[in-house]
């Protein structure tokens, strides 16, 4: 990271962010792990990727507020600071609408979603498939991981290379993994 980067990253001021998404903490997640953590594991990865825009690193924080928080005051993220509707927009874009599949939702972000929502999704993935290593319902996995393929990786294409590497890297670790835990198992993708 050059000096310039670090300078931008230090007057980046999360603190409020975080503490919003700690209505998060306590709530599991079907992947595995537990929400708050989630948040800031898929800042992380922004950041070991290069990403150091405020908006983005922001949203990250807070991306799943909205669609897992029953009765969210979106008002709450609206007041936080001058950059918080650009963060709020942001966080609207990777949010599944009412109705919407989870195919349409991914296809949606493929196809008209801006950058920063596509490289959002694509590091929100990435957290995900790793927490896939603690998950033993080897069908949510062979599931989860071909809809990565099916739906992610075009958006990883268009996004980010290098996170669409990872995330090559990560689907055929967690096939190692469900072959490991459940051999010749039927149903299981290959």
């Amino acid at each position: 990271m050059t000096t310039e980067e670090m300078l931008r990253l230090k007057g980046t001021h999360l603190a409020p962010y975080i503490q919003l998404a700690t209505s998060l903490i306590g709530k599991t997640r079907e992947g595995g792990g537990n929400m708050f953590r989630h948040q800031l594991d898929t800042m992380a990865t922004l950041i070991d990727y290069g990403y150091i825009d405020s908006i983005l690193l922001k949203a990250s924080i807070v991306h799943d507020v909205i669609e897992d928080i029953p009765d969210f005051n979106h008002n709450l993220l609206l007041a936080i600071d001058y950059e918080s509707h650009a963060v709020y927009d942001l966080v609207l874009e990777v949010t599944r609408l009412p109705g919407e599949t989870k195919p349409e939702f991914l296809t949606r972000i493929c196809k008209t979603g801006s950058r920063n929502s596509r490289v959002l999704k694509v590091a929100d993935r990435i957290s995900n498939m790793i927490s896939l290593g603690f998950v033993v319902n080897t069908g949510f996995i062979d599931r989860y991981v071909i809809e990565t393929e099916q739906y992610v990786f075009p958006i990883a294409e268009k996004a980010d290379k290098a996170m669409l590497a990872e995330l090559k890297s990560l689907v055929a670790s967690r096939r190692r993994y469900l072959e490991a835990l459940a051999p010749g198992l039927p149903g299981l993708s290959r």
